[in-house]
């Protein structure tokens, strides 16, 4: 981010190296001997960013700050002090500023203080837009994904946003935010102006259900005062988005599946056959593969829903998303709290980072909204986050993707973990993902029965 910067400072050698210092790297950097001077060029122009010395003759770091904050609410305000007294540090967070910065001859604290504050304006403006346009935060370039996995999955989410017909499906643990992503392709496709459906299966009673997708005619049954228009009408030129999928009621599996071939539906009570135009996307966090081998879901059905299939990785499996996505929620309950919260202290970014989610994002999102409603800084602290986090040990072992073939990262901390750990862990893994089939894991593991028992038992001597 290339930021206006005001320097202000009345030692001019001090001013002058920090100016020139940021103009190197192609900020817009002015500077000024008094807080005088800046409170006059802040009310003509708000910049970015002031660096701002705390003792000064006349108008004081404090006072000036004082003057700053109604004049310039979202500029970020760092702190510059040879003293760095812990009354005045206090003083200035506790009106507003950003950071405080102790000045050294080198003046090499100045670049990491820096772009810590723009990576908190670039996130909180990108935030700020996804606000005001209920559309931007499912645009592809506003979505915040630093892990492979991610970055991969929404290069190929952009190629099949541009396919309005392409029928999708999500599959992934609960949480880890299959709606968001069918919203994702919605808004990036020619269908953007159309209607985004969203319909739980579970949420529908059975019984109610044909009404409620395909409408019903007034008569129809009991209660049936008027026509009313299905979930499928309501969709017409967008995207009906089927989450819990795996869970449809066999009857209305092939109902549905008779929509999908023909194009087609009748109401509830109707006679006449009724053409629709809309882009399917279903979502489960089931094996659907499986479920068609054991019988309970239609495998034409099955087939039908299989054109375009994307398998959403879980977040202990996409480390770097963690805190990108802690910020960017941090950042929107502070807006709807009211809270100025602006950042995450090292220890607690630690805690997020080594836990687990077993419920994935939805998780991490509440476990962040918790946090900022203890919350009394202008930075998260670690005795803000839940019990859980503090307790849960790190996991050695841990499945990176689901599906046929799952992959298992290890991680192992020198000096901290013995090989005899190292193989615990993943056989206990892999024992997991096989659902506890000892045979299935021992195949997986290149193993016999009888030689995977043999370590199962001394791993349980040694507990």
């Amino acid at each position: 981010m290339q930021a206006t910067i005001y320097v202000t400072d009345d030692e001019p050698a001090i001013r002058s190296a920090i100016v020139k210092r940021l103009s190197r790297r192609h900020h817009a950097v002015t500077g000024f001997e008094s807080g005088e001077d800046l409170i006059r060029a802040v009310t003509q122009h708000a910049p970015d960013l002031i660096l701002l010395d705390l003792k000064m003759p006349g108008m004081g770091g404090v006072d000036t700050l004082r003057q700053l904050r109604p004049i310039a609410p979202q500029t970020l305000i760092i702190m510059l002090t040879a003293y760095g007294t812990v009354e005045d540090a206090v003083e200035a967070m506790r009106l507003g500023a950003y950071d405080f910065l102790i000045k050294s001859v080198d003046l090499s604290g100045v670049d990491p203080v820096v772009d810590r504050a723009l990576e908190f304006l670039t996130l909180r403006h990108r935030v700020e837009f996804s606000l005001e346009d209920q559309n931007s935060p499912y645009a592809i370039s506003n979505i915040d994904a630093r892990s492979p996995a991610m970055q991969l999955l929404l290069s190929q989410v952009r190629d099949v946003a541009q396919n309005a017909k392409s029928t999708v499906l999500l599959q992934g643990e609960t949480g880890t935010g299959k709606e968001f992503l069918a919203r994702v392709i919605h808004c990036n496709s020619p269908r953007v102006s159309g209607p985004f459906v969203a319909v739980n299966c579970t949420a529908i009673p059975k019984e109610l259900f044909e009404s409620e997708l395909f409408g019903h005619e007034r008569g129809a049954f009991t209660g049936a005062h008027q026509r009313k228009r299905g979930l499928l009408e309501k969709a017409e030129g967008g995207t009906l988005f089927l989450d819990e999928i795996g869970d449809l009621d066999p009857a209305m599996q092939a109902k549905l599946l008779r929509v999908l071939q023909e194009r087609t539906f009748r109401r509830v009570g109707g006679t006449e056959d009724l053409s629709v135009d809309f882009r399917l996307m279903t979502a489960t966090n089931r094996d659907l593969k499986k479920d068609t081998a054991r019988g309970t879901f239609r495998e034409d059905l099955f087939f039908r829903l299989n054109v375009v299939t994307f398998e959403l990785p879980p977040l202990r499996a996409r480390a770097e998303d963690i805190l990108p996505l802690s910020m960017q929620t941090l950042l929107r309950f502070g807006k709807e709290f009211g809270k100025e919260v602006v950042d995450i202290e090292p220890d607690a970014q630690q805690l997020l980072q080594r836990y687990s989610y077993p419920g994935n994002i939805r998780e991490l999102q509440n476990i962040i909204e918790r946090a900022m409603i203890l919350c009394h800084e202008k930075t998260l602290t670690a005795g803000c986050l839940p019990r859980e986090l503090h307790e849960e040990a790190p996991h050695i072992a841990v499945a990176m993707a689901q599906g046929e073939h799952p992959t298992l990262r290890i991680e192992m901390v020198l000096g901290q973990q013995t090989l005899a750990d190292i193989e615990s862990a993943l056989i206990e893994e892999v024992v997991r993902l096989s659902d506890h089939n000892k045979t299935l894991a021992a195949k997986h593991l290149g193993l016999t029965r009888f030689a995977l028992d043999r370590r199962l038992k001394k791993q349980m001597e040694q507990d």
